[in-house]
């Protein structure tokens, strides 16, 4: 199996200094899927960017950078049925307190517009995943207390594109931020894993709770019910649709812990399958990959494929992995690397080929400067046999 990797000089200037350390805030994949949108993110300065830009797979072109009316990072960016994209939350400064607003995208005007109605809840660090109705699910999050400490968020929200209004959808099991969300069963329902709840301390744990929303609930039940637990607890991992009743979720932050808190130097090179089966769904161990990593981005390329991209074992002196794999049939294979090497990036597929751009290339001891190096580069491979 081959790849093809071009570095594209074509991007526009916003790329060449932008990282997305969320879990739903880069890249998406337009309706029909021969473009893909990014928005936001951070500069190397961790100050949010007001830019976005459109990348067309046919022409292998970006747009010109079109304008967002707030400059957000941590934010959600989700796309939805009819071509348009919808941009929830996030914060406009490193620190600051999170936002409400919500703008959308329309590709036949090629402009972002304002929602009128803010979300009932500000938030960053969400999940917002679009459903078979239509309407987009916001759940969880973070959000700062009147004293200034950063705080989890258990309430969940659904937007109505027809009406462009905001409705309560429950509340989580569990407050969680960083987590994943994967919409299955026909886009009825939403599996939601991992993630962290901040407790004061410096480094935020992880959780190995998930939960499932469904859609069609009966009326005056709580939409949200607890989901089988996941064999370790996981931040920085990924979660991804394998077919609409599985997930493959691989890696996360180290060190690792299993579920019961014993310490696991492998943790974060496990994967594990997730089978909507029964009331709460089951997992199963998935073969492990040849390596640990966290904040990579895993993305499916048809077939029960998934190629997983990128990422770094930690945040601070650390340089991104070039390393990109391919799951398929329960194995891993390689794929040629990266030309660069990075973490919290952008990352898409358009069939069999992927995406990739922005990013962090090293920080700390590893960077030249000893100050977060962001690439300059967007980069495209095919991941097909």
């Amino acid at each position: 199996m081959t790849s093809v990797l071009a570095a594209d000089p074509t991007a526009p200037d916003y790329l060449a200094a932008v990282t997305w350390a969320g879990q739903h805030d880069a890249a998406v994949l337009l309706e029909g899927g021969k473009k893909a949108l990014v928005a936001g993110g951070a500069d190397a300065a961790s100050a949010s960017v007001k830019q976005s830009a459109v990348f067309d797979f046919e022409t292998g072109k970006w747009s010109d950078p079109l304008v967002l009316g707030t400059a957000r990072q941590l934010h959600a960016l989700t796309p939805l049925t009819g071509g348009k994209a919808l941009i929830t939350g996030g914060i406009s400064a490193a620190g600051g307190p999170a936002l409400a607003t919500a703008e959308l995208y329309d590709p036949a005007e090629n402009k972002w517009t304002p929602v009128e109605k803010p979300m009932k809840a500000a938030r960053w660090g969400h999940s917002a995943v679009a459903l078979s109705n239509g309407k987009v699910l916001v759940s969880g999050g973070s959000t700062l207390r009147p004293g200034g400490k950063v705080m989890a968020l258990r309430t969940a929200e659904l937007f109505d594109p027809a009406t462009k209004t905001w409705e309560p959808a429950g509340e989580l099991t569990d407050a969680r931020t960083g987590h994943v969300a994967v919409v299955l069963s026909g886009g009825k329902k939403v599996l939601v894993c991992g993630g962290t709840v901040p407790v004061g301390t410096a480094d935020d744990p992880a959780l190995a709770f998930c939960e499932i929303y469904d859609s069609a609930a009966a009326a005056g039940t709580s939409p949200w019910t607890v989901a089988a637990t996941m064999r370790f607890p996981r931040s920085g991992h990924t979660a991804t649709a394998l077919s609409d009743t599985s997930v493959l979720v691989t890696g996360g932050k180290a060190p690792g812990v299993t579920a019961e808190g014993a310490f696991d130097p492998f943790a974060r090179a496990t994967a594990e399958i997730f089978e909507l089966t029964g009331t709460t769904g089951t997992w199963k161990d998935a073969t492990p990959m040849p390596g640990g990593r966290a904040f990579h981005r895993a993305v499916a390329v048809g077939g029960g494929q998934v190629v997983v991209t990128g990422g770094a074992d930690d945040v601070t002196n650390e340089a991104g992995y070039r390393s990109v794999l391919r799951y398929d049939a329960g194995d891993w294979k390689p794929v040629t690397g990266l030309a660069e090497g990075r973490w919290g990036f952008a990352a898409v597929a358009s069939g069999t080929t992927v995406l990739v751009a922005g990013g962090i290339a090293s920080t700390g001891l590893a960077a030249a400067t000893q100050k977060p190096e962001l690439t300059k580069t967007a980069e495209k491979f095919g991941s097909g046999s």
